[in-house]
């Protein structure tokens, strides 16, 4: 076993997102599994460095497979209060029990701890203020709701 020196990194808070969503569409089924878009709708964002609304356009493409475990690729974009637009490229990953993903599907509130929904938000922003979103990395952890997704973000310093 190869001992390091590194410490392990630390996360600072960076923002958060509430981005509103549309019903799921089913695009159809495969030997890999059920695709399906959710279409996003609007909503707002902030944190200590940033902050405005997410714009109604992009879409989450979705696959489930079989045993519940969802892969997801959201690809929309936010606007910052000073009208800077930058592009967000958000994969991850979720699952839990057959149950709780039910609940989920139905529109139930489930508490975010009892299913897994992590994912690795990419910011592609212009030259200026906002330029440190794109060279850095972060990770979400999220919670769906109805109609709403929460993306709490951390900057992986």
């Amino acid at each position: 076993m190869h001992k390091t020196s590194q410490p392990a990194p630390a996360l600072e808070f960076a923002l958060e997102l509430r981005v509103e969503i549309g019903p799921p569409l089913a695009v159809g089924s495969s030997s890999s599994g059920l695709r399906r878009t959710i279409p996003i709708l609007g909503g707002t964002f902030a944190g200590p460095l940033i902050a405005g609304r997410v714009l109604p356009c992009g879409e989450d493409w979705q696959l489930i497979e079989s045993d519940g475990l969802t892969h997801l690729d959201a690809h929309y974009v936010i606007e910052t209060e000073d009208g800077v637009r930058i592009e967000v490229r958000n994969q991850g990953l979720r699952h839990g029990s057959p149950e709780v993903m039910s609940r989920i599907a139905a529109g139930e509130p489930v508490a975010p701890e009892e299913y897994y929904f992590r994912t690795a938000p990419r910011f592609h922003a212009p030259d200026g203020p906002y330029d440190w979103l794109r060279r850095s990395i972060f990770l979400g952890a999220c919670e769906r709701y109805s109609d709403l997704v929460v993306v709490h973000v951390w900057k992986v310093a």
